[in-house]
């Protein structure tokens, strides 16, 4: 297994638009991590499951996957994507990680589905899918110790909800921090502290206006955007304090505005970050821990 980020949806929020020449937009929040000969999804937005294929992931051999926090743009398609791992032939135990809701989450779902599940036990000899997925609730703090791999959690601010969480993933050789959906947080630049690789939301102020016309919720859009969410210059400055060896921007906002492209993101973030900066699109992917190693500025 080669050990790699992939940026399997990089858009902020639940809606997907169709694109002005064809086809759909980027898809909402996900992101797979292969680290420690462990897979390991990040999130698990509408699209997770086709990105997770595309990116060459065989799903019966999914291992641990986090959920940051319940907004249905990162969790929407968690139990999609388990069932049709099961579908595929997953056999083997996977873990769940999320905060407070997500066991009601998950136990929802399975009674959703419980006449397809008992079914295809009986019809096709499946392995009971509710015995295989263990759901486990976590708040501040070390989350995970286990073969090598560290995983720890940090509350940020993104308000109304309150179960939010950055994760640090690390292994020896490697570290990888995600801040999550978060208001700039300056308390997020010591978590992510000497990180080769830190994953971080960004929303453009000059986007903010053409997204909330589209969607036509108004001042309450907009309210929530600028209070819960991170401008690409305060990324770059979180990243700056961090001294981490590489940026990459995700969860973007907006991110299917054809008036804004790579270089509008680009010049945002100089004025705070001059090392090495990734723009997140889907299917992006980033070799680990190469990223150490290398400098200057990369976008894609």
């Amino acid at each position: 297994m080669k050990e790699r980020l992939v940026l399997l949806g990089t858009k902020g929020g639940p809606a997907i638009r169709p694109l002005p020449q064809g086809g759909s937009g980027p898809w909402p929040t996900s992101s797979l991590v292969e680290i420690e000969g462990k897979r390991i999804v990040i999130d698990c937005g509408l699209g997770v499951t086709r990105g997770l294929v595309d990116a060459g992931v065989r799903l019966a051999e999914l291992d641990l996957i986090f959920i940051t926090h319940l907004h249905s743009d990162h969790v929407l398609e968690l139990g999609p994507l388990i069932h049709t791992a099961w579908t595929a032939g997953l056999k083997t135990p996977v873990t769940v990680h999320g905060p407070v809701g997500i066991v009601d989450y998950f136990t929802g779902f399975l009674a959703s589905m419980r006449f397809d599940i008992d079914l295809r036990i009986a019809d096709e000899g499946r392995p009971d899918l509710r015995g295989l997925i263990h759901v486990i609730e976590f708040s501040e703090g070390v989350v995970l110790e286990e073969d090598g791999l560290t995983v720890a959690a940090l509350r940020v601010d993104h308000p109304p909800v309150t179960e939010c969480f950055a994760l640090r993933f690390e292994v020896e050789d490697a570290c990888i921090v995600f801040s999550s959906d978060t208001a700039c947080f300056p308390p997020l630049a010591e978590f992510a502290r000497g990180a080769d690789i830190l994953v971080h939301e960004a929303m453009l102020a000059a986007g903010v206006d053409r997204l909330v016309a589209r969607t036509g919720n108004g001042d309450r859009l907009k309210q929530h955007l600028i209070a819960s969410h991170t401008m690409a210059e305060d990324a770059g400055h979180i990243a700056s304090l961090a001294g981490v060896g590489h940026l990459v921007l995700h969860h973007l906002i907006p991110a299917d505005d054809p008036e804004f492209s790579e270089a509008d993101w680009l010049a945002a973030v100089a004025k705070t970050w001059d090392g090495r900066l990734t723009i997140g699109r889907d299917g992006l992917e980033i070799a680990l821990p190469a990223a150490k190693a290398e400098t200057g500025r990369e976008s894609a």
